[in-house]
């Protein structure tokens, strides 16, 4: 089989690799559940790409994105739940639902229309999708604020989320030195748990509401908690590289320095930038 730009031929690779006589004994095996961290893996090295600005990577990763949603796809084809052109018929008709502004009558096309009409079209998907989940049987969805947050988020990001929520029915700060009020009275509270040595499961409890705390901070201030944090991690990576790098040009090692010895060097790699 030769490869092709055609989304049919990987469509067609896919296949292949998941028949049970002839295909891959690994893809075969493979289900939802076993998939999925690969999936979110993916995504992931899409980000890294472009946060690296580097573009070829990005057309590899997005590639082996696409993969995923392809074989998640054929899973359910094989199943008989839905086939890749459910999932391509589904997200356009969304697409194309969601922006009458670009693509519906003349009189859609303006800004405050298309404002107006986003809140309406919402709350026509949602009642679709409780008609189609009652048809088949399955539980009511919850219609809680926070039920559109997926759990499976990355903690940061949906903490950012679940405030964004409650943000709009004025649960909120309106500024964000009362976030940093609330962060201090938090960090107080951490500080109590561990001088009275309380049971780890309190002390981490009042670890998340610090960092839930920061988070919030991260929002009110316009900066994406997750983004700024691995900025972070990057930093220390390219310092601790410095540390690596000076301890060997001396015949050593971190293990054999003193936390004095490394913190002077990081002070030398901070002052270099």
């Amino acid at each position: 089989m030769q490869p092709g730009r055609d989304i049919e031929r990987l469509l067609e690779v896919m296949a292949r690799l998941r028949d049970p006589a002839t295909g891959c004994a690994w893809d075969v095996e493979q289900t939802f559940q076993t998939i999925a961290p690969y999936t979110l893996e993916e995504a992931y090295e899409v980000l890294d790409a472009i946060q690296r600005g580097d573009r070829a990577d990005l057309c590899d990763e997005l590639g082996d994105l696409l993969l995923q949603v392809v074989f998640h796809a054929r899973m359910a084809e094989e199943e008989g739940s839905f086939a890749f052109p459910d999932v391509v018929e589904a997200i356009t008709t969304k697409m194309i639902r969601r922006h009458p502004h670009v693509f519906g009558p003349a009189e859609a096309r303006s800004p405050s229309m298309a404002k107006g009409l986003w809140k309406a079209l919402k709350a026509e998907e949602k009642a679709e999708k409780r008609a189609r989940r009652a048809a088949a049987g399955l539980p009511a969805p919850d219609e809680g604020l926070l039920a559109d947050v997926p759990a499976i988020l990355p903690p940061l990001k949906a903490a950012v989320k679940l405030q964004e929520k409650a943000g709009t029915v004025g649960f909120d700060w309106n500024d964000p030195k009362a976030v940093l009020a609330k962060i201090r009275e938090e960090l107080d509270e951490l500080e109590a748990e561990i001088d009275a040595r309380a049971d780890r499961t309190i002390v981490a409890g009042e670890l998340g509401d610090v960092l839930f705390a920061l988070a919030n901070l991260g929002r009110h201030l316009d900066v994406d908690p997750d983004v700024a944090l691995a900025a972070t991690n990057q930093k220390f990576r390219t310092r601790f590289r410095f540390i690596e790098a000076a301890l060997k040009a001396d015949g050593r090692t971190p293990a054999d320095a003193t936390l004095a010895e490394m913190e002077a060097l990081w002070q030398q790699a901070k002052t270099a930038g």
